[in-house]
């Protein structure tokens, strides 16, 4: 066993590939949680939501009405809650051959709801079918009914995260192979937008996590461990220079990624929510919230941060046999 910032990773078993090594804190992109549809009370910025027990958050997103997305890792589909607090099963458990839940990225202009889907029964976790693989699945944003399906290639991948850019495409984060895809309005398969050394995973480690589009108009991704940031140039909708960027101080299993105003938001899986901002090859971090528990995700609603708490070590890590206790959404004022 190998430590990880006081989790514990095991080594991989006899004939155990390496697409399911993910240690105890699955990124996120990081964990999804199905919301609890007899759920009452209004979603408001001072109130976290409750979600129940026995479903893990990885990741979860808004709209501009202020509902809520978020899936479950363990139990598959996406659930929904309107800003007045009213939650539904929005994607059931299974729909369109998904399989556990990732990513999840709610994208207006086209209507779309995309999710990362993924077989991690090598986990210790089944889901709601037999599918193989990672896929990136897209699914009607009012309705929720499934619209595409698109393999990852290469067998070994894990689909993480996602993020669109203003002309449509969607580009999407690999954990286990040093590739982001994407996908162009229209597309019938996902293509290799940017494949790159310093973006493979460390031995042990857990490569591409958070992706997001700067205001800049380049693409922005994180590496979970080691941690670290990278900026992907992006120009008439091809990749240029990949460049690490050198962050104000270390960062702790750096996961989700969101934009926010001139700069980004972003989840370290160790427990904290930061603002980053960037100038030129150097990354400021300044901390908004410290003390979460295995955050995995964010996403804005106006001046708010909800986070969902992953709590993954107590479903594929060292605190498996115990109680994870309430699961909720944590709202966060955000800086200006």
């Amino acid at each position: 066993m190998t430590r990880q910032n006081g989790r514990t990773e095991r080594p991989l078993a006899k004939g155990e590939p390496l697409s399911i090594r993910r240690g105890t804190a699955l990124s996120a992109a990081a964990i999804i949680i199905m919301l609890n549809p007899a759920s009452t009370g209004a979603v408001r910025a001072e109130s976290p939501v409750g979600v129940p027990d026995k479903s893990f958050p990885e990741s979860i997103t808004s709209t501009s009405d202020g509902t809520l997305y978020v899936g479950s890792f363990n139990l598959g589909g996406v659930t929904k809650v309107s800003s007045g607090g009213k939650a539904e099963q929005f994607v059931k458990p299974g729909a369109g051959d998904s399989r556990s839940t990732l990513g999840v990225l709610a994208d207006e202009k086209s209507g779309t709801l995309y999710v990362c889907s993924n077989d991690i029964s090598g986990f210790g976790v089944a889901g709601p079918n037999d599918v193989k693989g990672s896929w990136l699945k897209t699914f009607d944003l009012k309705s929720g009914a499934p619209k595409g399906s698109f393999a990852l290639s290469d067998p070994k991948s894990l689909c993480n995260d996602i993020a669109v850019g203003s002309d449509g495409t969607a580009y999407v984060t690999d954990s286990f192979t040093p590739i982001v895809y994407s996908l162009k309005p229209g597309g019938t398969a996902l293509a290799t937008f940017v494949t790159d050394p310093q973006l493979a995973p460390a031995k042990d480690g857990v490569g591409l996590d958070g992706i997001a589009i700067g205001a800049d108009g380049n693409l922005y991704v994180t590496t979970y461990i080691p941690a670290k940031l990278f900026r992907v140039a992006l120009k008439d909708g091809k990749a240029g220079a990949v460049t690490e960027l050198k962050s104000s101080h270390p960062l702790d299993h750096a996961d989700a990624f969101r934009a926010h105003g001139n700069g980004f938001l972003l989840i370290e899986g160790s427990g904290k929510l930061d603002k980053v901002t960037v100038t030129g090859d150097d990354a400021k971090i300044e901390t908004i919230k410290d003390g979460l528990t295995e955050p995995v995700s964010v996403t804005q609603v106006g001046d708010i941060g909800w986070i969902a708490e992953g709590k993954l070590s107590y479903i594929i890590g060292d605190n498996k046999e115990k109680d994870p206790g309430p699961f909720t959404l944590k709202p966060v004022a955000l800086p200006k």
